[in-house]
């Protein structure tokens, strides 16, 4: 959810593969519904990570079956609106926070569960990707037969 100044809350939300704001839907979607009802999620997070980026990291937070690695985000969690000036030019001011499931919001950095600092040297192997796929496999959800 995004949460204003005033702490006035827009709640989004997905059912049947479809967007919705405020219980509202928005009319269209892409998406095939989920499988199942809580699969594993991991969540994989670095510097680069930013405001939409954020967004999609707050929205996983507090779900069950849901862990985040890597490295901090870059601190932007934030919703902003764009206003057109008289003379044309638009101005991008930001207006909300995101905020968790539980409405906790957020203001800087999102630190992982599982922080992962990569190292630049190792071209060849990705330990955060590495470190979220051994925790998949380890949900029974996930589970190799």
């Amino acid at each position: 959810m995004f949460v204003d100044a005033d702490g006035k809350k827009r709640i989004w939300s997905i059912k049947n593969g479809a967007p919705y704001v405020d219980g509202k839907s928005k009319g269209w979607s892409d998406a095939p519904p989920v499988a199942r009802s809580s699969p594993p999620v991991a969540v994989l997070t670095g510097e680069r990570t930013g405001s939409a980026g954020e967004a999609v990291v707050v929205a996983f937070r507090g779900r069950p079956h849901t862990r985040s690695f890597g490295e901090p985000t870059y601190g932007v969690p934030t919703g902003n609106e764009a206003y057109r000036l008289s003379d044309a030019a638009l101005l991008n001011l930001t207006e909300v926070k995101d905020a968790d499931r539980t409405g906790r919001t957020y203001d800087e950095a999102i630190p992982p569960d599982e922080e992962i600092v990569k190292n630049p040297l190792a071209r060849d192997r990705d330990d955060v990707l590495r470190a979220a796929q051994d925790w998949l496999l380890k949900q029974s959800a996930c589970a190799r037969p």
